[in-house]
């Protein structure tokens, strides 16, 4: 009889953490594929990292924004951060906003500053006027 009874709570006991683990299971894979999302830098902002002057100008001559922020950053931003000088003055022509502030707060000029960026710190700070 004792026997009996324990076989009966080790399978109760074994079932429930069976189930314990199929729900366990399905709330981390839930989980996983909520908090799961692509986020890419736009196209322009590619070009801008990668220096690509003739792209930027073809793009911004095929009329893109030289303002729009992508992961909450400017093209001028990108520029200035990964000290990209060339795209950084054609973007300062064509109207980029240099005091603009990022989603973190910081501007073009800070983002220089902060990746040691010193020939782009040099227009930006020629462009403010200092």
């Amino acid at each position: 009889m004792k026997k009996s009874m324990l076989t009966i709570a080790m399978v109760i006991f074994a079932m429930g953490a069976n189930a314990m683990a199929k729900e366990s299971n399905r709330l981390t894979t839930s989980e996983t594929t909520h908090l799961t999302r692509v986020v890419e830098v736009n196209t322009f902002c590619k070009a801008v990292i990668q220096g690509d002057i003739a792209m930027v100008k073809k793009m911004i001559a095929m009329g893109e924004d030289v303002n729009q922020k992508s992961l909450g950053m400017t093209p001028l931003m990108f520029a200035a951060r990964y000290n990209k000088v060339e795209v950084l003055s054609l973007l300062i022509q064509n109207g980029a906003d240099i005091k603009a502030v990022s989603n973190q707060g910081f501007t073009a000029k800070r983002y220089a500053e902060l990746s040691n960026a010193k020939e782009a710190l040099q227009i930006i700070e020629v462009a403010l006027g200092n």
